[in-house]
């Protein structure tokens, strides 16, 4: 850590260009500003969360439905970036945005004129050579908009240090970029902030940048080679030292528009950094054959700019959630961890309970989250979650390195139904490597999910340094390369010398394409039959078990006919209670020793059959969701 700085006068300026989501501030943005004016006390940080003006202008409809989607979100900037580009770059976006969209009526020029006029706006209402430097934090769909607004500054103030950060420069960055982009003057690679308080500390005293002495973190043209970067890593060794984000700035601009576009703010926070199953696959121990870069789920590249995991203290995460929640007078608060701290979430969220505060909580959180976890998590205000299901198969699921099984996916989807949390999760179509008999699991699960909240269906994208982009051959890809879409998006000279974030690849995608249609159509229809049998007056749970003491009732809801009831006594309603977790033949058989083997056989046999039970691998869980899971 820096010492605490004698300069005053100093002023620094901190800017999110769109797509984030417009109703939440940036938690970058305000943990990087709120650390270094816990430094440099005199230090002046604005902080501009420009995307929320930009959404009040264009409507927030419209903005959440371009921030969706990557590709459309990158068009509009483009079309600002390369005007010669237009009727390309248009060409995608209307490709992207569908033919009955509301964006396709009002169309790319309409939006982009409209970004135009409030971007401009934004760049022209500040006098840039009052700042020491101008720092961008540019994360997934960013990056031509950061662009834009970097080249248009740099254009009216040419002597303006300009750093850039993100986890879209997460990794190498080589001499190529700095030539492609000669308005950018430094690049963080991983976390920022002790790289950028040592800049802004040496150009407190030395305000010429190459004057500054190297920088563990930071590229320059300097430094940069022609193929990988060697400037490393420096990060934080403990977030104990971090204080609360910082969120006025996107509070003072909130406030100041339009009354009529007022609204609640979802409050970030973050209780850890990194990702404990990459560092444990990492390690071996979830996996002996993964190690280095090629570890944690494989699909993933959402933890390049982190080494290692961190996590702050439960009473930390409580502070920061009482005082943000106390100080912006809103209760929504978003987790932003990659993945919830393993040995300190059950304190956290007791502690959360304890505020007496109606919280509406969000997080990422594991399939293998327990029942009293999740309970104890909805007590405290959890209200809608997103688990790393990803497949509903279990050879899948060890492909994609989840260290899951399908009857662990199931049993926290009913859990999360008995509990009323909304289960937001995603199901991955056409990952490489898969084969028919994944499909033909997926739709065997689908069909006993189907009283369940319906997955999302995603289409597997390649991101640079996930363990997939790493050991391409492991998943039978030819060849990785830029995602044509960036051709569309940049002139060939940037195309052609820069590796973006997102990827394309040769191997087997017709044949994913191809074998992977029946679950598109099956889950399309499990949203229609889960969205009808809630828009009733009945919004209870599809499939329910009542127990009565000596026996109970499972009723399962049909599309416009009566439901049918199921009632189970005696030794049969224990078992069926004894599965609401899921349970080997072994324990079923060890905890019913009086009851002859084959009739439990029989029995499980004739509930799956029913749809009431889910067997994978002879292990079998109980799929009714309890009418009072408190009890």
């Amino acid at each position: 850590m820096q010492p605490k700085s004698k300069h005053t006068a100093h002023k620094i300026a901190l800017i999110s260009t769109p797509w984030p989501l417009y109703n939440r501030p940036s938690i970058q943005l305000g943990t990087l500003k709120a650390y270094l004016r816990s430094i440099f006390p005199d230090l002046l940080v604005d902080a501009q969360h420009v995307y929320l003006k930009l959404a009040e202008a264009i409507g927030y409809q419209q903005y959440h439905e371009i921030s969706k989607r990557t590709w459309l979100a990158e068009t509009v900037y483009a079309a600002l970036l390369y005007p010669e580009r237009f009727q390309q770059i248009e060409k995608l976006f209307n490709r992207e945005s569908g033919r009955k969209s509301v964006l396709r009526v009002t169309g790319l020029g309409n939006i982009a004129a409209i970004v135009k006029k409030i971007s401009d706006e934004f760049i022209n209402s500040r006098n840039w050579d009052d700042y020491l430097l101008t720092g961008f934090s540019v994360s997934l769909c960013q990056l031509t908009s950061a662009l834009y607004f970097i080249k248009r500054i740099k254009e009216k103030a040419p002597k303006l240090i300009i750093v850039i950060g993100g986890s879209t420069f997460s990794g190498s960055t080589t001499g190529d970029f700095f030539k492609l982009f000669p308005e950018v003057d430094a690049v963080i690679n991983g976390e920022g902030e002790l790289p950028f308080s040592q800049l802004i500390a040496y150009l407190m005293k030395f305000p010429r940048l190459s004057d500054v002495a190297p920088i563990t973190g930071l590229s320059t043209p300097e430094n940069a080679t022609d193929h990988e970067a060697s400037v490393g890593f420096q990060q934080l060794t403990s977030l104990k030292t971090l204080p609360p984000p910082d969120y006025d700035d996107y509070f003072d601009l909130l406030r100041s528009l339009d009354p009529q576009n007022a609204f609640f703010p979802v409050l970030p926070v973050e209780t850890s950094r990194g990702c404990w199953w990459r560092q444990s696959s990492a390690s071996g121990k979830a996996n002996p054959k993964m190690s280095g870069r090629a570890a944690g789920c494989a699909f993933c590249n959402l933890n390049l700019q982190w080494q290692g995991y961190r996590t702050k203290a439960p009473s930390q995460v409580l502070s920061e959630i009482d005082r943000l929640t106390d100080r912006h007078q809103t209760l929504s608060v978003s987790m932003v961890d990659n993945v919830l701290p393993r040995k300190t979430s059950t304190e956290v969220f007791t502690k959360l309970d304890g505020l007496k505060k109606d919280l509406r909580l969000f997080s990422e959180i594991r399939a293998s989250t327990s029942w009293a976890e999740l309970n104890l998590m909805g007590k405290a205000g959890m209200q809608e979650v997103q688990i790393g299901i990803e497949a509903l198969a279990t050879p899948l699921l060890r492909k994609l390195h989840k260290g899951t099984s399908a009857i662990q996916n199931l049993e926290i989807m009913k859990n999360c139904e008995a509990l009323g949390i909304e289960n937001i999760s995603n199901l991955i179509l056409y990952f490489p490597g898969s084969d028919e008999r994944d499909v033909a699991l997926t739709l065997q699960s689908i069909e006993l999910a189907l009283p369940y909240r319906p997955l999302k269906t995603v289409d597997f994208w390649l991101g640079r340094g996930s363990p997939v982009w790493c050991r391409p051959k492991a998943y039978g890809i030819r060849a990785v390369f830029n995602h044509p879409n960036w051709a569309v998006l940049f002139p060939q000279r940037i195309f052609q010398n820069l590796e973006f974030m997102l990827q394309a690849y040769r191997g087997d995608l017709g044949y994913q394409r191809k074998i992977w249609q029946p679950v598109r159509k099956k889950v399309a229809t499990w949203h229609k039959f889960y969205t009808d049998l809630h828009a009733g007056p009945s919004r209870s749970p599809i499939l329910t078990v009542r127990d009565g003491g000596d026996f109970l009732i499972i009723r399962q809801r049909r599309i416009n006919t009566e439901p049918l009831n199921h009632r189970l006594t005696g030794t049969s309603r224990q078992i069926y209670l004894f599965c609401s977790q899921h349970r080997p033949l072994k324990k079923i058989r060890d905890r019913f020793p009086a009851f002859a083997e084959d009739k439990i056989v029989t029995f499980l046999k004739m509930m799956v059959t029913k749809k009431l039970m889910f067997e994978e691998n002879d292990r079998y869980l109980s799929l009714a969701v309890p009418v009072n899971p408190w009890r």
